[in-house]
């Protein structure tokens, strides 16, 4: 099917190369120039100084209805209408007169919540980046295709006015929510329209009463879905990529009245330090389609997985079908369990704890885990991070919107929910020592099978958790943290200052017209 973009006011096109295949893609980038071919014949691409998402440039425009809904702040930014027309068609300027890749895609597996999105780019690479990371319509589902949201990423635009204009630098991210259209300019990058997409799935589902979520899924022999939650560093990935359960997705997910789908049809990995032996089934993705961002390979195409030399954020993203051990149909049934990941560098909270309802909802607007030394310059010991939903640079609505449907599919389809700490015993970081994955992926096969149940819980002090007495063959003073400190006193102080920060967080989520106050199910300091 030909498509015409001429009344879109990109004007004078040449040629438009709509949803090209991947191997069209893979000749167009490498005859352009804009790739390099890798050994194991992914391509690679450089997206120039910016090699992630630049969140302080994302905007959207403030205008009713969607100003209602909008919970404006530091992650969600108003832009003037004006402004937005402006860089609008500083963009379209961009785009006139070029060769145009035009790429049609839906967001979510599910037919009944997803959405139809056009992708219009200058670079073939960042066509293929679309093509690897949304899913691909069929071929008779693309004669009557409609996109319900366009985005134009004119990355090659950049806004001289941006002092003028009240915005952050000349990189710009704007979305106008009325006009189903958002358009990119001063960034190559491609993560800015995968989460662009997705914080525009974040403010459409909610309002339908669906549930958007930063969390990969798995589904087991017997069709049971389970739903993991965790910020960076928690195993996330890891955890939910089980030879035993097919993958429904590793990032992005939607629950509405038919279950559990994939926001998309791919997977975007960091690869810093990719070892083929620790992760074999990303890196055995990484061949023809696959799409590798600023890493370093020799003149061979030899990729050294190692050098960071470019960024620590080096990527590759690939159609999820490269995994072999993958569901098909990117869709799976109402979860029975939903795991919440969290690395506590402080060495306080235990491996695994069965949350109520209650609590489930206040470690999900929490989203708690901590940054040790390493993960970025100038952090010398733990640092408490918390983030609201496991995702609050992707919540365009309130925390507690999101929250609030959580409690009503964990209530409507009566889910088990556990907390699971990948982080340190028998100590806090530099003293103690990382939870083994042994004993990890012991906590997740007992919540998995069921047996997790069969064991009598205790209660713990000041976190209030429920904690299994005994679970397999994990050690007692492993399930029970102060057991495996030698100073129970400075255990106890530990504890008592985690607790006293998640406090000090949720203060943000009580005033007078909270609509509810879960404040109770988190730690009270002396109990």
């Amino acid at each position: 099917m030909k498509v015409s973009i001429e009344n879109s006011g990109i004007k004078n096109t040449k040629e438009i190369y709509h949803n090209l295949d991947f191997e069209s893609l893979i000749e167009h980038e490498l005859k352009n120039g804009e790739c390099t071919l890798a050994s194991s014949g992914a391509t690679m691409v450089d997206t120039g100084i910016f090699t992630g998402r630049s969140p302080k440039d994302k905007y959207f425009v403030n205008q009713e209805p969607s100003s209602k809904y909008i919970s404006w702040g530091k992650i969600n930014q108003p832009v003037k209408k004006e402004v937005f027309e402006e860089l609008l068609a500083l963009g379209k300027e961009q785009l006139s007169g070029k060769d145009l890749y035009v790429t049609d895609v839906y967001c979510g597996s599910s037919p009944s919540s997803r959405r139809a999105v056009r992708f219009v780019t200058e670079l073939a690479w960042q066509s293929h980046f679309v093509t690897n990371m949304f899913i691909r319509p069929s071929m008779e589902q693309l004669q009557t295709f409609k996109p319900e949201f366009t985005v134009l990423n004119a990355c090659k635009a950049v806004n001289d006015r941006w002092k003028e204009h009240g915005l952050h630098s000349e990189v710009f991210a704007l979305f106008d929510v009325e006009e189903n259209i958002a358009v990119i300019g001063g960034t190559y990058y491609g993560g800015e329209m995968k989460k662009g997409i997705f914080s525009m799935m974040n403010y459409w589902l909610p309002l339908e009463g669906k549930l958007p979520m930063h969390c990969s899924a798995n589904i087991g022999a017997d069709g049971d879905t389970c739903l993991f939650f965790g910020l960076s560093g928690t195993g996330k990935t890891t955890l939910s990529t089980d030879p035993h359960r097919r993958l429904i997705g590793d990032d992005e997910h939607g629950w509405d009245d038919h279950g559990i789908f994939n926001f998309e049809g791919g997977c975007y990995a960091k690869v810093i330090n990719l070892d083929k032996d620790s992760e074999p089934e990303i890196y055995g993705a990484i061949r023809m389609g696959a799409l590798l961002e600023n890493v370093v390979a020799d003149e061979n195409g030899e990729v050294d997985y190692t050098d960071g030399s470019k960024t620590e954020n080096t990527r590759v993203s690939y159609p999820i079908f490269h995994i072999e051990n993958h569901e098909e149909t990117l869709h799976g049934s109402h979860p029975n369990n939903i795991i919440f990941l969290t690395a506590d560098a402080f060495g306080v909270l235990p491996p695994v704890s069965k949350l109520t309802r209650e609590q489930a909802m206040y470690y999900f607007l929490s989203g708690y885990t901590a940054k040790v030394a390493g993960t970025e310059r100038g952090i010398t010991e733990p640092v408490a991070t918390f983030s609201a939903c496991f995702g609050e640079a992707f919540l365009p609505l309130h925390p507690t919107v999101y929250a609030k449907l959580l409690g009503e599919k964990i209530d409507e389809h009566n889910v088990n929910v556990y907390l699971v700490n990948t982080g340190w015993t028998g100590g806090p970081y530099g003293v103690g020592k990382r939870m083994s994955i042994k004993d990890t992926r012991a906590c997740i096969t007992a919540i998995l099978d069921g047996s997790i149940h069969k064991s009598e819980f205790r209660t713990t002090k000041t976190f209030r958790l429920q904690v299994p007495n005994t679970l397999g063959n994990i050690k007692k003073k492993t399930l029970f943290p102060r057991e495996a400190w030698e100073d129970k006193e400075a255990f106890d102080t530990a504890r008592d200052k985690l607790g006293q920060m998640f406090i000090d967080n949720f203060e943000r989520y009580q005033s007078e017209e909270s609509e509810f106050d879960y404040s109770t199910a988190g730690p009270i300091i002396g109990s």
